[in-house]
């Protein structure tokens, strides 16, 4: 067996890894599914604004809460929990949907319901991983997920085009629906070795815990200030902006579906490309990559072609993934694994803060300023984003010998 397929012989790496995939399967529909489902019932950038806002609201909201019950409680059943509240939520939006009552209101306590799930499942997952396999195997662990994922979505954004194509958004909605079951059913399968609960000293202590081991990294909270702003820029091109500019130009439903997958299928790429390459300041270059994503709302105001946006997409698909592997696995590296999930936690809070304000805020701003200057102005935030990580020291100079983890003689303590 080859080196980076190592991972795959051990039996709770297997189960984590179906159970993942099956997961970002649905979610590859479901965002192109739920984008036309609302402004087929609403004809309203400002209701699709809405109803993803709902969900990155809560999913945000509750994060930091979903990192310390990541810490304090067995990971896998925390997953099992998670994805069949996921699982009912969509099952009955996607029910909405096909029975035509598929009211604004309604769609949005449903998303802010799956976005609360979604809490728990993110940081839950990602420190999961690392107590699957041994930890010479971790990064090739965190690469192949990361292709099977990008695969997965590949598959789900292209089904997701096709089903809203051809038979309707409901269709794709309910598809997310049983993802999030069969997930459920493989997470049930994993079992891996826990040390026994230490006395805890409560949640807020905890959090002060996470707080000094995410802030005492200069990287770390650089990195995820600047993807605040990223992510918001980003965001609003591919859940508002972009279904807007596809319904109104010559892409079309299945050309944006084409396009997204093509996303998915640069990651897949670039996930192959990082189990060979790994360049010495790896986070730097993935910074630098990072800049690619301002392509897709500057060519949807500029050249909206399709054959446009599937090759920026697909070369900015590379870049992201290998940001992505030089970031994952550098926190699995520096930081101490009963921590790790409270770290995701502020990462996934501060990553996506500004996420719900930017959906919310893209509706109003297309009414105000016009699609066009709207996705200038999100490229410009992508653009800045990506400088102000470059131009920073810390940045520049980390590598993987150079991470800065925390003395033991700085660790927190209990009261």
């Amino acid at each position: 067996m080859s080196d980076a397929l190592v991972p795959m012989r051990h039996r709770q790496f297997r189960h984590l890894f179906i159970g993942t995939t099956a997961n970002l399967l649905g979610n590859g529909v479901a965002p192109t599914a739920l984008a036309f489902a609302v402004l087929d019932a609403t004809g309203s950038v400002g209701s699709l604004g809405l109803v993803v806002g709902a969900h990155s609201l809560t999913g945000i909201l509750f994060l930091l809460y979903g990192g310390v019950l990541a810490d304090r409680l067995p990971r896998g059943p925390l997953l099992v929990g998670s994805s069949v509240v996921s699982a009912s939520s969509q099952a009955v939006v996607a029910a909405l949907v096909l029975s035509h009552h598929a009211a604004v209101p309604l769609l949005m306590v449903l998303a802010a319901v799956n976005g609360a799930s979604s809490s728990c499942y993110q940081p839950a997952a990602q420190a999961l991983l690392p107590q699957t396999v041994p930890a010479d195997a971790r990064r090739a662990a965190l690469a192949i997920s990361r292709i099977a994922g990008s695969s997965a979505a590949i598959v789900g954004a292209s089904l997701g085009g096709v089903l809203v194509a051809a038979v309707g958004p409901g269709w794709g909605l309910a598809v997310d629906a049983l993802s999030f079951a069969l997930a459920a059913a493989f997470f049930a399968l994993v079992r891996v070795q826990v040390a026994p609960p230490a006395p805890r000293p409560g949640a807020v202590h905890e959090l002060r815990v996470g707080w000094r081991e995410f802030t005492s990294r200069r990287w770390v909270w650089v990195i995820v200030l600047a993807f605040c702003f990223l992510n918001a820029g980003l965001t609003a091109s591919f859940t508002v902006l972009g279904p807007a500019a596809a319904d109104t130009t010559g892409i079309g439903r299945s050309g944006w579906g084409i396009a997204l997958a093509a996303g998915s299928l640069g990651a897949v790429a670039g996930g192959i490309l990082s189990l060979r390459w790994r360049p010495r300041r790896a986070i730097l270059v993935g910074c630098a990559l990072m800049g690619l994503t301002a392509t897709i709302p500057l060519l949807l105001a500029l050249a909206p072609y399709t054959w446009l946006l599937v090759v920026a997409n697909f070369v900015a698909g590379m870049g992201v993934e290998q940001a992505g592997v030089a970031w994952y696995s550098t926190l699995n590296e520096q930081i101490p694994e009963d921590r790790l999930a409270r770290v995701y936690a502020y990462d996934d809070l501060g990553s996506y803060l500004a996420l719900p304000l930017a959906q919310f805020a893209a509706g109003p701003a297309v009414f105000l300023l016009g699609l066009h200057a709207t996705l200038y102005a999100a490229a410009a935030l992508i653009l800045f984003a990506t400088l102000a990580m470059v131009a920073t020291p810390s940045i520049r100079a980390l590598a993987p010998t150079t991470a800065e983890p925390l003395p033991a003689s700085e660790d927190p303590v209990p009261g």
